[in-house]
């Protein structure tokens, strides 16, 4: 059995130094690079030319069209170019070999979250909100995580304060449903930041784990909805101390720049801890994950590989610049 979610949650009980059984790695790895196969073929056909002599001027003008390509952005690839061009000065990169080697080390560096990002968990109860952009998979991504926190053991309540779309609610109630978590939600047009107050309030009542609060999936541009995303977390944060605990954005891995632009002013919003990369299928480009780290500095905590419930994976910096690349 797959012990996942040791590796998506901190719940404050973990055993220091224990082991930890995941998916057969090479299965894992499999996955990431079906599902980032578009930029890969695009990486690997501009290595395949660009790489043949390190000391050639053109391979970097060529690295650098196909990280840019690859939706990692200008300021991401601008620092990753030089870094290798550097080193291939100081003579430390000689042979293509070397060169693709030391372009995957570089990008997981970059790409590499914070020592422990995994998903807080660990307070009595543990409150996360999740926003995003209409269909960027926000509904979906909270019934998986749901369910990764049942198997953890962990009982949770998940709040519909999306009262915008009538079909919000019964989305998120069947998915509630088939993770074993408990609903609260309300009737279309209701106050959303009342419905993330009655969420907390039935948790601690309850003796449940963790809240799941989910919000209406807005336009970063529409400043009304924004307002009210920095209501319902505020209201949050005076229901219990120190809440929201975590705030993830969903982010659609096939949108590119535009994702970097919706996680830049959902984090001038509210304070967001976390992103959650969905849509990772074989049109994806996976680049954007560098973009947001190395420009926003939010870590990317899970990645959807998949349509099942158990299709959500913790963010590995290293095994997804390998299969960026392999």
């Amino acid at each position: 059995m797959t012990r996942t979610w040791q590796e998506m949650f901190r719940t404050g009980d973990d055993e220091p130094g224990a082991a930890v059984e995941t998916e057969e790695p090479t299965g894992l790895f499999r996955r990431l690079r079906e599902s980032i196969s578009r930029s890969r073929r695009a990486m690997a056909q501009q290595l395949a030319a660009a790489v043949l002599d390190p000391s050639d001027d053109e391979v970097w003008e060529r690295l650098e069209e196909a990280l840019i390509q690859a939706d990692c952005g200008v300021p991401a690839t601008v620092a990753v170019v030089e870094r290798l061009e550097a080193e291939a000065g100081a003579g430390t990169i000689a042979t293509a070999e070397q060169l693709t080697a030391r372009l995957q080390e570089v990008i997981a560096e970059l790409m590499a979250p914070p020592a422990d990002a995994r998903i807080d968990v660990s307070h009595a109860p543990s409150v996360l909100l999740v926003t995003g952009v209409n269909g960027t998979g926000k509904t979906t991504t909270i019934g998986k995580i749901a369910w990764h926190l049942r198997e953890a053991g962990r009982t949770c309540v998940i709040g519909a304060a999306d009262t915008f779309r009538a079909a919000a609610g019964e989305q998120l109630e069947t998915w509630a449903d088939r993770a074993g978590a408990d609903f609260v939600g309300s009737q279309s047009g209701a106050d959303p930041a009342a419905v993330a107050f009655d969420a907390v309030a039935a948790a601690e009542a309850r003796s449940r784990d963790v809240v799941i609060v989910d919000t209406a999936g807005r336009l970063h541009t529409q400043s009304h909805l924004m307002d009210e995303l920095r209501k319902i977390h505020r209201v949050i944060a005076q229901r219990l101390d120190g809440a929201p605990h975590e705030v993830l954005l969903t982010i659609d891995a096939t949108t590119g720049q535009n994702g970097l632009q919706q996680a830049r002013l959902f984090a001038e919003a509210v304070d967001v801890t976390g992103i959650v990369l969905t849509k990772l299928d074989g049109t994806a480009k996976g680049g954007i994950v560098l973009a947001i780290a190395h420009e926003l500095g939010i870590p990317v905590k899970l990645v959807g590989v998949g349509e099942g419930i158990e299709d959500l994976r913790p963010f590995d910096a290293r095994d997804f610049a390998r299969a960026l690349f392999s």
